[in-house]
């Protein structure tokens, strides 16, 4: 486990939940977190120094739109949602991944993205890599750069970040 000395905070605060959302699954639940101030404003404060030469901030659908629209407002950058398919009411791009049993697939607007933007991705949780993998493909589809990504908490033992080799990502916690 590596937990930095100015998130130790914001980490007493998860919750573990056992049996969630099935049988033999320890559940991290992060909203411990978002409703103490202090906790919520240290995780925003380490994922914004990660933001350097973007001008756009994506979140990955659901938690991440948390951590995605406070970073671009408190940073003053565009923001961008990826969508769990028919999400979106205009035309979009759209990247199908691999899950353990199946695929599922994320999109965007066509219109959110182009070639002059550079993209920070954020997400709550960085498990198999599956989910930060499409979004980073989503910003490529669009025309855009990828700045980084990060993560409010990283499963390392899931082996997520292998799968994201090329990229760089930033972990606030590693469990």
């Amino acid at each position: 486990m590596n937990i930095p000395k100015h998130l130790e905070y914001a980490h007493s605060k998860i919750a573990d939940v056992l049996d969630f959302p099935k049988p033999g699954i320890v559940f991290k639940d992060i909203t411990p977190v978002l409703l103490d101030e202090k906790a919520f404003n240290d995780v925003l404060d380490d994922l914004s120094n990660q933001l350097k030469g973007a001008n756009k901030v994506a979140g990955i659908e659901s938690r991440g739109f948390i951590f995605a629209s406070a970073l671009a407002a408190r940073n003053n950058l565009g923001l961008v949602l990826f969508r769990k398919p028919g999400k979106l009411p205009r035309q979009t791009h759209v990247v199908q991944y691999q899950l353990e049993y199946g695929f599922d697939s994320l999109e965007v607007h066509t219109d959110a993205i182009d070639s002059s933007d550079s993209v920070f991705i954020v997400d709550d949780v960085l498990a198999t890599g599956g989910t930060m993998w499409a979004a980073t493909e989503l910003v490529k589809k669009s025309g855009g750069k990828v700045a980084n990504c990060a993560v409010f908490i990283e499963i390392s033992a899931l082996n997520g970040r292998t799968r994201l080799s090329s990229i760089p990502v930033h972990s606030s916690i590693v469990i």
